[in-house]
């Protein structure tokens, strides 16, 4: 894998051709995480109390969209939680907290919806901003395993950067974490 990684960078000198490169090292790396936990969930599985159980605590993974993320939640009470989300993708980094509330979406209580707000602070190309958040999601926690799948839509309010000023309604996307 690292003699084709190398090759192809080899010989792809575009700006769009780098950004392919970096996201298809990203989707290797995604993968690589993912066989990784499931082998280590193998073996250290008696000890993780969230594989026999519908719900979970506290989640760790990365969230996708246009660009990726790493992606931390945990529940402060069972409808309360928090998420931190450090998004990295072409344009620059963007550091977001969010309070959310969450419902069941069934009787199992292992799907559920959330609603939520925080804000956030990002570094596009040298320009400094923050906003405001919203969030509207389900999560879903897989029953007798350790991990969680969630997909949200995070429209946001941007000050402070630059031509990135304004309303953004393309943040949000696809979370994929190990429950703790």
């Amino acid at each position: 894998m690292l003699y084709f990684c190398c090759h192809i960078q080899l010989h792809m000198n575009t700006p769009v051709r780098k950004h392919q490169l970096k996201k298809m090292n990203a989707s290797f790396s995604v993968l690589f995480l993912f066989v990784t936990l499931l082998f280590f969930n193998t073996s250290a599985g008696a000890q993780n109390k969230t594989i026999n159980s519908n719900n979970y605590k506290t989640a760790v993974g990365f969230k996708f969209l246009n660009g990726g993320g790493l992606t931390l939640k945990t529940f402060l009470a069972d409808k309360k939680a928090v998420e931190f989300i450090g998004f990295f993708y072409y344009l620059g980094t963007r550091i977001t907290g969010l309070y959310e509330f969450h419902g069941a979406l069934n009787t199992n209580g292992n799907f559920r919806w959330y609603l939520g707000a925080g804000g956030h602070a990002s570094l596009y190309k040298n320009v400094r901003g923050f906003g405001f958040d919203g969030v509207i999601g389900m999560d879903f926690k897989f029953p007798n395993q350790p991990f969680n799948i969630a997909v949200d839509w995070q429209p946001s309010v941007e000050f402070g950067g630059g031509s990135y000023n304004g309303f953004k309604d393309n943040w949000g996307g696809l979370a994929l974490r190990y429950t703790l």
